[in-house]
């Protein structure tokens, strides 16, 4: 009489909230929370450096960002962020730890080889590519730091709505300097606008320190749950170094594939590759449930891959500008400032005309 109890209870490791699914919920709302204030930091240093670089074309770039459908815009951002929140929740500690120790560990191969002459995209690139992993980082942290704690649910309920507010601050910064930032820039009245022109570029530096310290809190948190629920059994060492290693292989190839070019699809095709690695990993070493999670990790990388067409598109124009375009421009406008200031020398002609 009691075998289908015993099967429900069983069966219970499937099911993604085998915790509190309140506290799952608001772990998955401050990793939103997380990734919408990286795109929004991120879109406003690239939409200053667009205005920046095209100082003559100020208008039509006030034009083209004011021209878009702003009901749609809105519906998909809404989308995009409550599809994160939900599928933030549904990812397990053990599996977001793993991808937390997985971008670290990526993180890692592209600053030993970006002392070799690598492009200069490559911390830029790996902000667009943290997205779910930083989701994963504040999550994965925040389920470390609630264990056991009593009143687990209103702490989280209060990090909630701190992140929620930050979230909203970054989204209007964005929305404001969309619209108004090329006309306010001119006229110097707006003290956001005037803020963002004399600091604006030291943005993104910002943005990786804040990065670096998120991931640097998770790894530590990270690696205990790790220890906890994958090396805490007798002779695991022997099985996750050799493991480990073919990972390793397989970051350092990735990352030279995207050193030779960058684009969504190649983005994707190495969030495929790593995701697999992945499941293999889990399908040997793991629960059923953490091969479904590696599942929802992938949604989750592809929606914040596919939403980010933007900012793949604005840091490959500033890599070709920085190669190729910016001293084209430079050299001609240096021409013209040459003719321009260059007193033209009559000819013979026109000493014989007169």
């Amino acid at each position: 009489m009691f075998f289908p109890f015993s099967l429900i209870v069983g069966g219970l490791e499937w099911i993604p909230f085998y915790s509190n699914p309140i506290d799952c919920f608001l772990q998955g709302l401050v990793g939103a929370c997380g990734i919408t204030v990286l795109c929004n930091v991120m879109r406003v240093y690239f939409f200053l450096q667009a205005c920046s670089d095209s100082d003559g074309d100020q208008e039509q770039t006030r034009r083209s960002s004011s021209g878009r459908r702003p009901l749609v815009e809105q519906w998909r951002t809404v989308f995009h962020f409550w599809s994160l929140a939900a599928l933030l929740s549904l990812v397990g500690p053990r599996v977001s730890s793993l991808i937390v120790l997985e971008f670290c560990l990526r993180a890692t191969s592209a600053w030993i080889t970006a002392g070799q002459g690598s492009s200069s995209r490559g911390p830029q690139l790996l902000l667009v590519q943290c997205q779910f992993s930083l989701g994963c980082s504040l999550t994965a942290t925040l389920s470390y730091l609630q264990q056991g704690a009593l009143h687990s649910t209103a702490s989280l309920l209060l990090a909630a709505g701190l992140s929620w507010a930050l979230a909203r601050i970054c989204h209007s910064l964005w929305k404001h300097v969309q619209k108004l930032y090329p006309l306010h820039s001119t006229q110097r009245y707006c003290g956001k606008c005037i803020s963002l022109l004399t600091s604006g570029h030291s943005m993104l530096a910002s943005l990786q320190r804040g990065a670096v310290l998120a991931f640097a809190i998770a790894a530590i948190a990270s690696t205990a749950t790790v220890y906890d629920h994958f090396l805490s059994q007798k002779d695991a060492l022997k099985l996750w170094t050799p493991l480990t290693l073919c990972y390793a292989m397989l970051v350092a190839y990735i990352q030279e594939e995207q050193h030779r070019q960058a684009g969504l699809e190649v983005l994707l095709r190495s969030a495929v590759l790593r995701l697999g690695a992945l499941m293999v990993l889990m399908l040997t070493v793991g629960h059923w449930s953490d091969v479904l999670h590696v599942l929802i990790t992938f949604l989750g990388e592809a929606v914040c891959l596919l939403s980010s067409q933007d900012l793949i598109v604005a840091l490959l124009k500033e890599e070709e500008d920085d190669n190729g375009v910016r001293p084209q421009n430079d050299n001609s406008r240096s021409r013209y400032a040459t003719r321009a200031s260059t007193p033209t020398i009559p000819s013979a002609g026109s000493k014989k005309h007169s």
